[in-house]
């Protein structure tokens, strides 16, 4: 399989090859110790509340994928998170400061949400009713889902200017709900409070210090209705974009160990209907701006909350429901991933994708849920990558990304390459950083060192395993015929589509001989696991 692999990469891009540059580089792992940690279960996607009428740039892209009215029973929607086996889900969104809990008395009708001028967002208040309350559950129950919900945090607030609200949080409706919730016996694992409110806000904001003594108010609520149970979920805020002095005053005001997790939002794409969103995503320097949000933000936790984790709550590259014919093809990958690598570096230790469905960034398809390019981007690092993050040098360009975890569930680890750039072709060497004399043999095959150029590992590379035959399994992922707006993705050369009785298609790597060359085309991406690899740190 290996040879005939490497064959057909090999001959398919021949044609390409006079055209293209090629560039040797040296990947350093260190896998003596970990930079960082993530939850064992990172990837997370969301649920939004945004009903079928919600348009941008006359453009509708949610259909009837909202947490009210989405059919449940459809097979594919439960083929596709059973696939992770335990995935994450955050319900949430923009609409999520209006919704009403249908059960107790309420301080306004419980409707469907409707088109409203004046209104949040243009649109009135909306119901969750307790029967579809019900109806989640039982599949997040059947799925394996662990689950995050976002709780209404304007309720019994006023609006004292444009953007801005003022007033004590209400907690009735829910501390209605979380009882119901108990007495049902669902499994939450977090509840989350508001929904970019932080800061200046997304349509309204809260100042930090009235939504931090209403973060103590939820807190001792929590610990009151969940005294009996065993498990008591985490309680996680603001879910807003990161201002530094309010989230550090929202920690100094709530007090230590209130929050759990912190969460924050990142759309670094800007909007969806942005004619330059490819060249954004392919631009490495553009790519690493948002960078001094995760410095930043750790730098604070480390300061402010060290009690608390940092995750990112809501992300979907492009805001306004995404790009269309951009975030639901292939081409996004290069920004979902490296923002998956660049996220655990700094201490994320859950992302979550806006969305599981609906608007033009949805992992499965709205109207199909036939999975786009990024739900096997978003499986496969859920099934390779480790816990553990290593740190990376690098040699090449800044057009070829590079990260390296611990791989999951195996020993060795696993790097994630991204290549950017359109006429580069990388040929990589990988090195441990425990061994800075590595011998290589270099043995030239085609345009000198730079094509194909094998390599040998010595001892302290395999550690006790120098025994055994040496492979590693390669992942790599290209767009359908080329087109990086292709909504189909290619996994070593076939294309990933439902099987014949429509369940999710097998991810399986090509496994290859350790000592074969490791080369990396233009515009495309890795994943490779080095089962040999000797590190301590992932022992």
């Amino acid at each position: 399989m290996g040879f005939r692999f490497f064959l057909f990469l090999f001959l398919a891009t021949l044609p390409a090859f006079l055209a293209q540059e090629f560039e040797d580089a040296i990947i350093k792992v260190d896998g003596a110790t970990t930079v960082a940690e993530t939850d064992a279960n990172f990837i997370c996607a969301t649920l939004d509340w945004w009903p079928h009428d919600k348009c941008n740039y006359n453009h509708c892209p949610w259909g009837y994928s909202s947490v009210i009215n989405m059919d449940l029973s459809h097979p594919l929607f439960a083929k596709a998170i059973e696939a992770f086996k335990h995935l994450r889900i955050r319900i949430g969104g923009s609409l999520q400061d209006q919704v009403l809990y249908d059960i107790g008395s309420l301080r306004s009708p419980c409707h469907p949400f409707r088109k409203m001028n004046d209104g949040l967002f243009g649109f009135s208040k909306g119901c969750l009713r307790m029967s579809r309350w019900d109806e989640l559950n039982r599949l997040f129950s059947q799925t394996g889902v662990i689950l995050t919900f976002g709780l209404n945090a304007l309720y019994g607030r006023y609006q004292i200017r444009k953007g801005a609200w003022g007033g004590v949080w209400d907690s009735s409706n829910t501390q209605n709900f979380i009882k119901y919730t108990i007495s049902k016996g669902y499994q939450i694992d977090s509840w989350e409070f508001g929904n970019e409110l932080s800061g200046s806000g997304v349509g309204a904001s809260v100042n930090a210090e009235q939504y931090g003594k209403d973060l103590i108010n939820l807190k001792a609520i929590i610990n009151k209705l969940y005294n009996n149970s065993n498990v008591k979920p985490l309680l996680v805020a603001p879910g807003g974009f990161y201002e530094q002095d309010w989230y550090a005053k929202l920690l100094q005001v709530s007090g230590s160990s209130t929050v759990n997790v912190v969460t924050h939002h990142i759309y670094n794409l800007g909007a969806g209907v942005d004619p330059n969103l490819v060249s954004k995503i392919l631009n490495p320097h553009y790519l690493s701006r948002v960078e001094e949000t995760f410095k930043s933000l750790d730098k604070t936790l480390q300061t402010w909350g060290p009690w608390a984790s940092a995750w990112v709550g809501e992300s979907g590259g492009a805001y306004n429901s995404g790009g269309h014919l951009v975030s639901n093809t292939f081409v996004n990958s290069f920004w979902y991933l490296d923002q998956l690598g660049m996220a655990s570096k700094y201490h994320t230790k859950v992302y979550c994708r806006q969305t599981l469905i609906g608007g033009n960034y949805g992992l499965l398809n709205t109207t199909t849920l036939v999975p786009n390019p990024d739900y096997y981007s978003a499986l496969l690092w859920h099934r390779l990558m480790g816990k553990g993050v290593l740190a990376v040098d690098s040699t090449a360009s800044p057009f070829l990304r590079s990260y390296a975890h611990c791989s999951k569930g195996k020993a060795g680890i696993t790097l994630l390459l991204i290549n950017l750039s359109n006429q580069t072709t990388f040929q990589i060497n990988v090195e441990n950083s425990m061994n800075l004399n590595l011998f290589v043999k270099k043995t030239t095959m085609y345009r000198g060192s730079a094509f194909m150029r094998g390599l040998k590992k010595s001892a302290s590379w395999i550690g006790s395993k120098a025994d055994e035959q040496l492979f590693r399994e390669e992942y790599h992922l290209t767009p359908k015929d080329g087109y990086l707006r292709s909504q189909t993705m290619v996994l070593n050369g076939m294309p990933l589509e439902l099987t014949d009785d429509g369940n999710i298609p097998s991810l399986n790597p090509v496994r290859l001989n350790l000592n074969a060359p490791i080369f990396i085309n233009p515009l495309s991406i890795a994943f490779i696991a080095f089962p040999n690899f000797d590190a301590p740190a992932c022992a």
